[in-house]
Protein backbone atom coordinates (compact mmCIF):
# COMPACT_ATOMS: atom_id res chain seq x y z
CA UNK A 1 0.00 0.00 0.00
CA UNK A 2 1.39 3.53 -0.85
CA UNK A 3 -0.35 6.57 0.56
CA UNK A 4 0.46 10.37 0.16
CA UNK A 5 2.20 11.80 3.22
CA UNK A 6 1.24 15.32 4.02
CA UNK A 7 3.40 15.12 6.58
CA UNK A 8 6.69 14.32 4.73
CA UNK A 9 5.21 15.66 1.06
CA UNK A 10 5.38 12.65 -0.88
CA UNK A 11 3.96 8.97 -1.85
CA UNK A 12 5.12 6.37 0.62
CA UNK A 13 4.81 2.73 1.19
CA UNK A 14 2.45 2.13 4.10
CA UNK A 15 4.39 0.33 7.09
CA UNK A 16 1.67 -0.07 10.49
CA UNK A 17 3.63 0.22 13.60
CA UNK A 18 2.04 -3.38 14.84
CA UNK A 19 2.55 -5.73 11.87
CA UNK A 20 -0.64 -6.39 10.34
CA UNK A 21 -3.16 -3.82 13.26
CA UNK A 22 -3.65 -0.29 11.74
CA UNK A 23 -4.66 2.26 14.64
CA UNK A 24 -6.68 5.00 12.56
CA UNK A 25 -8.29 8.17 13.91
CA UNK A 26 -10.49 10.40 11.54
CA UNK A 27 -11.56 13.85 12.47
CA UNK A 28 -15.29 13.71 12.99
CA UNK A 29 -18.15 16.29 12.87
CA UNK A 30 -18.76 18.89 14.66
CA UNK A 31 -22.35 18.45 15.00
CA UNK A 32 -23.90 22.46 15.13
CA UNK A 33 -25.72 21.43 11.88
CA UNK A 34 -26.27 19.27 8.84
CA UNK A 35 -22.93 18.01 7.04
CA UNK A 36 -23.03 19.42 3.66
CA UNK A 37 -21.51 17.12 0.72
CA UNK A 38 -18.30 18.79 0.81
CA UNK A 39 -17.80 17.29 4.33
CA UNK A 40 -19.28 14.21 3.21
CA UNK A 41 -16.74 13.35 0.83
CA UNK A 42 -14.36 12.94 3.26
CA UNK A 43 -16.18 10.74 5.40
CA UNK A 44 -16.60 8.72 1.75
CA UNK A 45 -13.00 8.74 1.20
CA UNK A 46 -12.03 7.59 5.21
CA UNK A 47 -14.54 4.82 4.44
CA UNK A 48 -12.56 3.81 1.22
CA UNK A 49 -9.30 4.05 2.61
CA UNK A 50 -10.41 1.88 5.94
CA UNK A 51 -12.05 -0.45 3.65
CA UNK A 52 -9.12 -0.87 1.37
CA UNK A 53 -6.66 -1.54 4.01
CA UNK A 54 -8.91 -4.37 5.45
CA UNK A 55 -9.53 -5.71 2.08
CA UNK A 56 -5.77 -6.12 1.33
CA UNK A 57 -5.36 -7.99 4.75
CA UNK A 58 -5.18 -5.24 7.44
CA UNK A 59 -7.30 -5.22 10.54
CA UNK A 60 -8.12 -1.61 11.31
CA UNK A 61 -9.22 0.52 14.73
CA UNK A 62 -10.78 3.52 13.85
CA UNK A 63 -11.77 6.09 16.11
CA UNK A 64 -13.73 8.98 15.42
CA UNK A 65 -14.95 12.35 17.14
CA UNK A 66 -17.95 14.00 17.79
CA UNK A 67 -17.43 18.00 18.50
CA UNK A 68 -19.87 18.66 20.77
CA UNK A 69 -18.37 21.78 22.46
CA UNK A 70 -15.51 24.34 22.03
CA UNK A 71 -15.46 24.70 17.66
CA UNK A 72 -15.01 28.03 16.64
CA UNK A 73 -16.33 29.59 13.69
CA UNK A 74 -12.42 30.60 12.43
CA UNK A 75 -11.20 27.16 12.99
CA UNK A 76 -8.59 28.86 15.79
CA UNK A 77 -9.17 30.32 18.62
CA UNK A 78 -11.32 33.75 17.48
CA UNK A 79 -14.88 33.90 16.15
CA UNK A 80 -18.20 32.81 17.31
CA UNK A 81 -18.51 29.52 18.77
CA UNK A 82 -20.36 26.89 16.37
CA UNK A 83 -22.47 25.47 18.80
CA UNK A 84 -23.51 28.43 20.94
CA UNK A 85 -24.33 29.90 17.69
CA UNK A 86 -26.42 27.16 16.19
CA UNK A 87 -28.25 26.99 19.66
CA UNK A 88 -29.09 30.54 19.59
CA UNK A 89 -30.34 30.84 16.52
CA UNK A 90 -32.66 27.46 16.94
CA UNK A 91 -33.42 28.01 20.56
CA UNK A 92 -32.47 25.13 21.91
CA UNK A 93 -29.55 24.12 24.30
CA UNK A 94 -26.18 22.71 23.38
CA UNK A 95 -26.75 19.39 24.34
CA UNK A 96 -29.94 19.48 22.22
CA UNK A 97 -28.31 20.46 19.20
CA UNK A 98 -25.64 18.00 19.27
CA UNK A 99 -28.11 15.20 19.87
CA UNK A 100 -30.23 15.91 16.70
CA UNK A 101 -27.33 16.93 14.47
CA UNK A 102 -25.37 13.64 15.15
CA UNK A 103 -28.27 11.87 14.20
CA UNK A 104 -28.20 13.47 11.31
CA UNK A 105 -25.29 12.96 10.52
CA UNK A 106 -25.73 9.04 10.94
CA UNK A 107 -28.41 9.22 8.73
CA UNK A 108 -26.58 10.54 5.92
CA UNK A 109 -23.51 8.33 6.20
CA UNK A 110 -25.54 5.35 6.63
CA UNK A 111 -27.33 6.27 3.39
CA UNK A 112 -23.63 6.90 1.81
CA UNK A 113 -22.63 2.95 2.85
CA UNK A 114 -19.96 4.41 4.84
CA UNK A 115 -18.68 2.01 7.51
CA UNK A 116 -19.54 3.37 11.38
CA UNK A 117 -15.88 3.61 13.13
CA UNK A 118 -15.24 1.13 15.98
CA UNK A 119 -15.28 4.17 18.34
CA UNK A 120 -16.68 7.31 17.97
CA UNK A 121 -16.23 9.41 21.15
CA UNK A 122 -17.92 13.07 22.06
CA UNK A 123 -15.41 15.63 22.80
CA UNK A 124 -17.62 16.41 26.25
CA UNK A 125 -17.08 13.14 27.36
CA UNK A 126 -13.31 13.04 27.55
CA UNK A 127 -12.62 15.90 29.96
CA UNK A 128 -10.87 14.33 32.47
CA UNK A 129 -8.50 13.01 29.81
CA UNK A 130 -7.76 16.97 28.68
CA UNK A 131 -7.16 18.20 32.31
CA UNK A 132 -4.82 15.33 32.43
CA UNK A 133 -2.82 15.89 29.27
CA UNK A 134 -2.56 19.97 29.72
CA UNK A 135 -1.56 19.20 33.51
CA UNK A 136 1.37 17.56 31.85
CA UNK A 137 2.22 20.15 29.58
CA UNK A 138 2.38 22.85 32.18
CA UNK A 139 5.01 20.95 34.63
CA UNK A 140 7.04 20.43 31.17
CA UNK A 141 6.48 23.96 30.12
CA UNK A 142 4.96 23.67 26.57
CA UNK A 143 2.24 25.80 28.44
CA UNK A 144 1.62 28.87 30.06
CA UNK A 145 -1.52 30.26 31.85
CA UNK A 146 -2.85 33.43 31.07
CA UNK A 147 -5.30 35.77 32.46
CA UNK A 148 -7.05 32.30 33.59
CA UNK A 149 -6.74 30.72 30.43
CA UNK A 150 -3.85 27.93 29.45
CA UNK A 151 -2.26 28.26 26.18
CA UNK A 152 0.20 26.51 24.09
CA UNK A 153 3.72 27.82 23.48
CA UNK A 154 4.03 26.98 19.85
CA UNK A 155 8.14 28.63 20.05
CA UNK A 156 8.83 25.62 22.34
CA UNK A 157 8.13 22.93 19.96
CA UNK A 158 10.75 22.09 16.89
CA UNK A 159 9.35 22.34 13.63
CA UNK A 160 5.91 23.40 14.44
CA UNK A 161 4.77 23.79 11.10
CA UNK A 162 6.08 20.65 9.57
CA UNK A 163 2.67 19.58 8.46
CA UNK A 164 1.32 22.82 6.90
CA UNK A 165 5.03 23.67 5.16
CA UNK A 166 4.31 27.34 6.30
CA UNK A 167 6.23 29.64 8.43
CA UNK A 168 5.10 32.47 10.58
CA UNK A 169 6.17 35.26 8.22
CA UNK A 170 4.13 33.80 5.59
CA UNK A 171 1.41 33.42 8.05
CA UNK A 172 1.36 37.24 9.41
CA UNK A 173 2.23 38.77 5.59
CA UNK A 174 -1.20 36.49 4.80
CA UNK A 175 -3.07 36.91 8.08
CA UNK A 176 -7.22 38.28 7.68
CA UNK A 177 -7.58 41.87 8.89
CA UNK A 178 -10.84 40.57 10.29
CA UNK A 179 -9.04 38.12 12.92
CA UNK A 180 -9.59 39.10 16.36
CA UNK A 181 -6.46 39.60 18.07
CA UNK A 182 -5.58 37.83 21.51
CA UNK A 183 -3.49 40.00 23.48
CA UNK A 184 -3.96 37.35 26.41
CA UNK A 185 -0.80 35.01 24.08
CA UNK A 186 2.78 35.42 24.34
CA UNK A 187 3.47 35.08 20.44
CA UNK A 188 0.16 35.77 18.24
CA UNK A 189 -0.41 31.71 16.90
CA UNK A 190 -0.12 30.10 20.06
CA UNK A 191 -3.18 28.68 21.11
CA UNK A 192 -5.76 27.74 23.89
CA UNK A 193 -5.73 24.78 25.42
CA UNK A 194 -8.57 25.70 28.32
CA UNK A 195 -10.94 28.92 28.37
CA UNK A 196 -11.74 30.06 31.65
CA UNK A 197 -11.92 33.83 30.23
CA UNK A 198 -13.39 34.33 27.23
CA UNK A 199 -15.93 36.20 25.42
CA UNK A 200 -18.56 33.49 25.80
CA UNK A 201 -19.63 34.43 29.31
CA UNK A 202 -22.73 32.34 28.74
CA UNK A 203 -21.20 28.99 27.04
CA UNK A 204 -23.53 26.70 28.26
CA UNK A 205 -21.15 23.85 28.99
CA UNK A 206 -18.19 24.36 31.81
CA UNK A 207 -16.17 22.44 33.77
CA UNK A 208 -13.88 22.35 36.94
CA UNK A 209 -10.44 22.44 36.81
CA UNK A 210 -6.97 23.31 38.64
CA UNK A 211 -7.05 26.74 36.29
CA UNK A 212 -11.18 27.06 37.24
CA UNK A 213 -14.10 26.46 36.04
CA UNK A 214 -14.23 26.67 31.73
CA UNK A 215 -13.94 23.96 28.95
CA UNK A 216 -11.53 22.92 26.50
CA UNK A 217 -9.98 24.47 23.39
CA UNK A 218 -11.15 22.66 20.09
CA UNK A 219 -7.42 21.02 19.33
CA UNK A 220 -6.80 18.96 22.36
CA UNK A 221 -10.00 17.30 22.10
CA UNK A 222 -9.08 15.15 19.14
CA UNK A 223 -5.27 14.80 20.77
CA UNK A 224 -6.80 13.54 23.97
CA UNK A 225 -9.42 10.70 22.58
CA UNK A 226 -6.51 9.28 20.21
CA UNK A 227 -4.54 9.35 22.89
CA UNK A 228 -6.90 7.38 25.39
CA UNK A 229 -7.80 4.95 22.50
CA UNK A 230 -4.62 4.14 21.27
CA UNK A 231 -2.06 5.24 23.30
CA UNK A 232 0.89 7.10 22.68
CA UNK A 233 1.48 5.76 19.13
CA UNK A 234 -0.74 6.17 15.79
CA UNK A 235 -0.41 5.11 12.61
CA UNK A 236 -2.75 7.20 10.03
CA UNK A 237 -4.65 10.15 10.85
CA UNK A 238 -6.89 11.49 8.26
CA UNK A 239 -9.22 14.62 7.54
CA UNK A 240 -9.99 17.83 5.21
CA UNK A 241 -7.28 19.35 3.77
CA UNK A 242 -9.15 22.28 5.91
CA UNK A 243 -7.75 20.76 9.11
CA UNK A 244 -4.25 20.67 8.05
CA UNK A 245 -3.54 24.26 9.26
CA UNK A 246 -4.16 24.58 12.46
CA UNK A 247 -6.20 21.93 13.79
CA UNK A 248 -3.79 19.01 12.87
CA UNK A 249 -0.56 21.40 13.43
CA UNK A 250 -1.95 21.75 16.99
CA UNK A 251 -2.55 18.43 17.26
CA UNK A 252 0.94 17.27 16.77
CA UNK A 253 2.36 20.21 18.63
CA UNK A 254 0.82 19.21 22.04
CA UNK A 255 0.62 15.36 21.18
CA UNK A 256 4.53 15.22 20.50
CA UNK A 257 4.87 17.21 23.78
CA UNK A 258 2.92 15.09 25.68
CA UNK A 259 4.27 12.05 24.85
CA UNK A 260 8.14 13.35 23.44
CA UNK A 261 8.05 11.67 20.63
CA UNK A 262 7.00 11.29 17.27
CA UNK A 263 3.02 10.67 17.70
CA UNK A 264 1.43 9.62 13.92
CA UNK A 265 3.39 8.31 11.06
CA UNK A 266 1.08 9.10 8.41
CA UNK A 267 -1.14 12.18 8.10
CA UNK A 268 -4.22 11.96 4.80
CA UNK A 269 -5.76 14.71 3.77
CA UNK A 270 -8.87 14.37 1.50
CA UNK A 271 -9.08 17.59 -1.14
CA UNK A 272 -12.70 20.06 -1.26
CA UNK A 273 -15.37 19.52 -2.81
CA UNK A 274 -16.03 23.02 -4.67
CA UNK A 275 -19.08 24.57 -6.22
CA UNK A 276 -19.21 26.53 -9.07
CA UNK A 277 -18.45 29.42 -7.37
CA UNK A 278 -15.54 28.35 -4.93
CA UNK A 279 -15.57 25.99 -1.78
CA UNK A 280 -18.64 24.93 -0.40
CA UNK A 281 -19.30 26.13 2.84
CA UNK A 282 -21.75 26.36 5.23
CA UNK A 283 -21.40 29.68 6.14
CA UNK A 284 -22.94 30.92 2.65
CA UNK A 285 -26.58 30.20 3.53
CA UNK A 286 -27.81 27.59 1.85
CA UNK A 287 -25.74 24.89 1.76
CA UNK A 288 -25.72 21.66 -0.50
CA UNK A 289 -26.90 18.52 1.96
CA UNK A 290 -27.60 14.94 1.19
CA UNK A 291 -31.31 15.42 1.95
CA UNK A 292 -31.41 18.47 -0.82
CA UNK A 293 -29.50 16.10 -3.15
CA UNK A 294 -32.51 13.32 -2.51
CA UNK A 295 -35.53 15.94 -2.41
CA UNK A 296 -34.17 16.08 -6.02
CA UNK A 297 -34.66 12.57 -7.04
CA UNK A 298 -31.05 11.74 -6.65
CA UNK A 299 -29.95 8.13 -5.14
CA UNK A 300 -27.56 9.01 -2.22
CA UNK A 301 -25.39 6.48 -3.67
CA UNK A 302 -25.55 8.20 -6.72
CA UNK A 303 -23.27 10.93 -5.12
CA UNK A 304 -20.43 7.80 -3.62
CA UNK A 305 -20.07 7.07 -7.27
CA UNK A 306 -19.29 10.46 -8.18
CA UNK A 307 -16.89 11.01 -5.47
CA UNK A 308 -15.27 7.60 -6.61
CA UNK A 309 -15.14 8.64 -9.82
CA UNK A 310 -12.13 11.22 -8.95
CA UNK A 311 -9.13 11.16 -6.96
CA UNK A 312 -9.04 12.39 -3.07
CA UNK A 313 -6.08 14.00 -3.74
CA UNK A 314 -8.06 16.16 -6.53
CA UNK A 315 -10.72 19.27 -6.20
CA UNK A 316 -13.59 18.25 -7.44
CA UNK A 317 -16.27 20.55 -8.96
CA UNK A 318 -20.27 19.42 -8.17
CA UNK A 319 -22.66 20.64 -10.51
CA UNK A 320 -25.92 19.15 -10.71
CA UNK A 321 -25.15 17.97 -14.53
CA UNK A 322 -21.74 16.11 -13.69
CA UNK A 323 -24.52 14.43 -11.36
CA UNK A 324 -26.68 13.79 -13.72
CA UNK A 325 -23.67 11.98 -15.62
CA UNK A 326 -22.95 9.88 -12.46
CA UNK A 327 -26.35 8.98 -11.96
CA UNK A 328 -26.59 7.61 -15.96
CA UNK A 329 -23.34 5.39 -15.49
CA UNK A 330 -24.34 4.49 -12.16
CA UNK A 331 -27.97 3.52 -13.67
CA UNK A 332 -26.29 1.78 -16.67
CA UNK A 333 -23.43 -0.22 -14.53
CA UNK A 334 -26.75 -1.84 -12.29
CA UNK A 335 -28.71 -2.77 -15.06
CA UNK A 336 -25.85 -4.66 -17.02
CA UNK A 337 -25.10 -6.05 -13.78
CA UNK A 338 -28.83 -7.07 -13.47
CA UNK A 339 -27.98 -8.77 -16.70
CA UNK A 340 -26.08 -11.12 -15.21
CA UNK A 341 -27.67 -14.11 -14.04
CA UNK A 342 -26.12 -16.88 -11.79
CA UNK A 343 -25.76 -19.90 -13.77
CA UNK A 344 -24.31 -23.47 -13.91
CA UNK A 345 -20.73 -21.87 -14.71
CA UNK A 346 -17.75 -22.73 -12.49
CA UNK A 347 -15.44 -19.58 -11.33
CA UNK A 348 -12.56 -19.42 -13.08
CA UNK A 349 -9.88 -19.07 -10.29
CA UNK A 350 -7.07 -17.78 -12.48
CA UNK A 351 -9.30 -14.91 -14.08
CA UNK A 352 -10.43 -14.05 -10.42
CA UNK A 353 -6.81 -14.05 -9.03
CA UNK A 354 -5.65 -12.17 -12.39
CA UNK A 355 -8.58 -9.19 -11.81
CA UNK A 356 -8.16 -9.42 -7.92
CA UNK A 357 -4.91 -8.26 -8.07
CA UNK A 358 -5.80 -5.45 -10.72
CA UNK A 359 -7.94 -3.90 -8.58
CA UNK A 360 -6.13 -3.97 -5.50
CA UNK A 361 -2.98 -2.64 -7.41
CA UNK A 362 -5.60 0.61 -8.48
CA UNK A 363 -6.48 0.75 -4.58
CA UNK A 364 -2.68 0.52 -3.35
CA UNK A 365 -1.70 3.07 -5.65
CA UNK A 366 -2.51 5.94 -3.32
CA UNK A 367 -6.41 4.62 -3.29
CA UNK A 368 -6.98 5.44 -7.15
CA UNK A 369 -10.92 4.91 -7.05
CA UNK A 370 -11.29 5.97 -10.80
CA UNK A 371 -8.90 2.90 -11.56
CA UNK A 372 -10.62 0.48 -9.42
CA UNK A 373 -14.24 1.42 -11.02
CA UNK A 374 -12.23 0.68 -14.33
CA UNK A 375 -11.57 -2.49 -13.42
CA UNK A 376 -14.94 -3.03 -12.21
CA UNK A 377 -16.39 -2.32 -15.38
CA UNK A 378 -13.69 -4.49 -17.41
CA UNK A 379 -15.01 -7.25 -15.51
CA UNK A 380 -18.54 -6.37 -16.20
CA UNK A 381 -18.06 -5.67 -19.94
CA UNK A 382 -15.62 -9.06 -20.27
CA UNK A 383 -16.57 -11.53 -22.98
CA UNK A 384 -13.86 -13.85 -21.63
CA UNK A 385 -15.40 -13.93 -18.10
CA UNK A 386 -18.57 -16.21 -17.42
CA UNK A 387 -21.46 -15.14 -15.41
CA UNK A 388 -20.26 -17.02 -11.70
CA UNK A 389 -16.64 -15.32 -12.03
CA UNK A 390 -18.27 -11.96 -13.26
CA UNK A 391 -20.54 -11.93 -10.00
CA UNK A 392 -17.95 -13.57 -7.62
CA UNK A 393 -16.05 -10.36 -8.54
CA UNK A 394 -18.20 -7.78 -8.54
CA UNK A 395 -19.35 -8.87 -4.96
CA UNK A 396 -15.58 -8.76 -3.89
CA UNK A 397 -15.38 -5.88 -5.37
CA UNK A 398 -18.29 -3.98 -3.55
CA UNK A 399 -16.63 -4.90 -0.26
CA UNK A 400 -14.86 -1.69 -0.87
CA UNK A 401 -16.67 0.54 -3.35
CA UNK A 402 -20.14 -0.09 -1.36
CA UNK A 403 -21.77 0.70 -4.07
CA UNK A 404 -24.93 -2.26 -3.64
CA UNK A 405 -23.82 -3.58 -6.96
CA UNK A 406 -25.75 -6.76 -6.15
CA UNK A 407 -28.88 -5.43 -4.19
CA UNK A 408 -30.86 -5.84 -6.93
CA UNK A 409 -33.55 -8.94 -5.97
CA UNK A 410 -37.26 -7.77 -4.93
CA UNK A 411 -38.05 -7.97 -1.40
CA UNK A 412 -41.44 -8.40 -0.49
CA UNK A 413 -42.94 -6.56 2.49
CA UNK A 414 -45.75 -7.53 4.16
CA UNK A 415 -48.90 -6.02 2.96
CA UNK A 416 -49.84 -4.42 6.39
CA UNK A 417 -46.25 -3.01 6.70
CA UNK A 418 -46.55 -1.74 2.87
CA UNK A 419 -49.95 -0.12 4.50
CA UNK A 420 -48.40 1.38 7.45
CA UNK A 421 -45.50 3.02 5.13
CA UNK A 422 -47.27 4.73 2.46
CA UNK A 423 -49.63 6.05 5.28
CA UNK A 424 -46.46 8.05 6.98
CA UNK A 425 -45.60 8.97 3.73
CA UNK A 426 -49.22 10.68 3.30
CA UNK A 427 -48.50 12.45 6.69
CA UNK A 428 -45.08 13.34 5.39
CA UNK A 429 -46.11 15.01 2.18
CA UNK A 430 -48.68 17.23 3.98
CA UNK A 431 -46.44 18.37 7.16
CA UNK A 432 -44.43 19.46 4.04
CA UNK A 433 -47.40 21.07 2.09
CA UNK A 434 -48.14 22.69 5.53
CA UNK A 435 -44.21 23.78 5.94
CA UNK A 436 -43.89 21.95 8.96
CA UNK A 437 -40.45 20.45 7.98
CA UNK A 438 -39.90 19.32 11.74
CA UNK A 439 -42.39 16.70 11.56
CA UNK A 440 -41.42 16.14 8.06
CA UNK A 441 -38.25 15.07 9.18
CA UNK A 442 -38.87 12.85 12.24
CA UNK A 443 -41.28 10.93 9.91
CA UNK A 444 -37.90 10.03 7.73
CA UNK A 445 -36.39 9.30 10.20
CA UNK A 446 -38.86 7.11 11.96
CA UNK A 447 -39.05 5.44 8.58
CA UNK A 448 -35.26 5.31 8.36
CA UNK A 449 -35.06 3.31 11.95
CA UNK A 450 -37.62 0.94 10.34
CA UNK A 451 -35.22 0.48 7.28
CA UNK A 452 -37.00 2.54 4.77
CA UNK A 453 -35.47 5.20 2.65
CA UNK A 454 -37.60 7.32 1.22
CA UNK A 455 -36.43 9.62 -1.85
CA UNK A 456 -39.14 12.88 -3.27
CA UNK A 457 -38.12 12.38 -7.29
CA UNK A 458 -39.79 14.00 -9.95
CA UNK A 459 -42.49 11.39 -9.53
CA UNK A 460 -43.66 11.91 -6.21
CA UNK A 461 -42.02 10.40 -3.18
CA UNK A 462 -40.75 6.98 -3.30
CA UNK A 463 -39.43 4.42 -0.86
CA UNK A 464 -36.70 1.41 -0.76
CA UNK A 465 -35.48 -1.13 1.62
CA UNK A 466 -32.17 -0.19 3.80
CA UNK A 467 -30.66 -3.61 5.05
CA UNK A 468 -29.49 -3.02 8.97
CA UNK A 469 -26.27 -4.29 8.14
CA UNK A 470 -25.23 -1.77 6.05
CA UNK A 471 -24.70 0.54 9.48
CA UNK A 472 -24.48 -2.74 11.96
Amino acid sequence: MKIYNTLTKKVEEFIPIDKNEVKMYTCGPTVYNYAHVGNLRTYIFEDIFEKTLNYIGYNVKRVMNITDIGHLTSDADTGEDKMVESAKKEGKSVLEIAAFYTDAFFNDIAKLNIKKPAIIEKATDLIDEYIKIISVLLDKGFAYISNGNVYFDITKTNDYYKLSGRNEEDLIIGARSDVEEDKNKRNPFDFVLWFTSSKFENQALKWDSPWGTGYPGWHIECSGISLKHFGEYLDIHCGGVDNIFPHHTNEIAQSEAYVGHRWCNYWVHGEHLNDQSGKMSKSKGDFLTLSLLESNGYNPLVYRFFCLGSHYRNQLVFSYESLDTASSSYEKLLNRIKSIKKDESIIDEEKVEMYTIKFKSALEDDLNTANALTILFEVVKSDELNNNTKLFLIEDFDRVLSLDLLKNEEIVLDSELVKKIEQMIKERDEAKAEKNYTKADEIRNELLSMGIIIKDSREGTIYEIKESEKWN
